[in-house]
């Protein structure tokens, strides 16, 4: 594991939203706005790809497109973990191939969805894309909509090979992060998943944290990161249950990511809709996006005069 630099994977890093034109197709251009406005807030780096960038429901090329205006824009300036994780083995591999040659900092994928696999399938899977390159692998656990959950076993053998650096762990439980970081050994990093319980997850041993809803208030996260890494803890948990006034209110929308990405447009930041089967926000509920929006700003502003 000394082999790669492992500070650059810890901290802030935001999981990226899809961006599409007004025709339903991957915009280039508004990729590379969005990335850039990331790359103003202070975050380490971006997880591309993932459940925030839909890549599940993009084709192999268009997550191609996707990562390369990230890197063209900003792959000098933040760390980019590229999701490769597809429904087949192949497709998979020829993601993580792609995201090597165009200078991804390392790979990441979940299982393979729909069927419900075995550990040795499950295993044979994510080894495939780990030996197609030379890059740093996190496993991404998030067995809510996977459907497989990874046992520590499984974790242990996995992060015996050196190019297995880490894992992404979107599971709810604190108790098995910790375990998760036990079995990995004490330079195996571990990537907090659920926003809601960032400063939980650091407490319990988490090097960082990668989120969807970071993606709308980034400078709230490096706040709690601030206060954490500075002993301030009261500080940090105000912090923390200001966000989760924020979670609650985005999951009381009827589309997460939809709702999300109605927050960026309001800030001159137009991703598009989400893809179905994910839903937009209809405008009878904009009113209250705009709301919410207020509310997250506001705590930005606040967050800016406690630096």
């Amino acid at each position: 594991m000394a082999a790669y630099d492992l500070d650059k994977f810890k901290g802030i890093l935001v999981a990226m939203y899809a961006c599409y034109d007004g025709k339903g197709e991957v915009s280039p251009n508004a990729v590379k706005r969005l990335a850039r406005y990331y790359a103003g807030t202070g975050i380490k780096g971006l997880y591309v790809g993932g459940s925030s960038g839909e890549g599940m429901l993009q084709s192999v090329d268009e997550r191609k497109r996707v990562l390369e205006a990230v890197m063209e824009e900003v792959g000098r300036e933040l760390t980019v973990i590229a999701h490769v994780g597809a429904p087949s083995t192949r497709d998979s591999v020829e993601l993580a191939i792609h995201a090597e040659s165009v200078g991804a900092d390392a790979i990441s994928a979940v299982p393979s969805i729909y069927y419900r696999l075995s550990p040795q399938s499950v295993e044979r899977h994510w080894q495939a894309m780990i030996d197609s390159t030379s890059l740093p692998f996190f496993i991404y656990h998030i067995p809510q909509t996977t459907g497989f959950h990874l046992s520590t076993a499984l974790l242990a053998r996995m992060a015996a090979q050196n190019k297995v650096i880490g894992v992404k762990i979107s599971s709810e439980s604190t108790y098995e992060l910790q375990q998760f970081k036990a079995a990995g050994g004490p330079d195996f990093l571990v990537l907090n998943g659920p926003d809601e319980q960032y400063l939980a997850g650091r407490s319990i041993g988490a090097d960082g944290g990668i989120g969807g809803t970071y993606g709308v208030m980034p400078e709230l996260f490096l706040k709690i990161e601030q206060c954490f890494r500075e002993g301030r803890m009261e500080e940090a948990l105000e912090w923390q249950n200001r966000v989760n006034e924020i979670v609650t209110e985005l999951l009381a929308l009827p589309s997460l990511y939809g709702g999300c990405k109605a927050i960026l447009k309001l800030r001159g930041l137009d991703c598009g809709e989400p893809r179905l089967p994910l839903l937009p926000i209809p405008a009878s509920e904009m009113e209250r996006v705009a709301r919410l929006n207020e509310k997250i700003l506001r705590y930005i502003g606040q967050a800016r005069d406690q630096a």
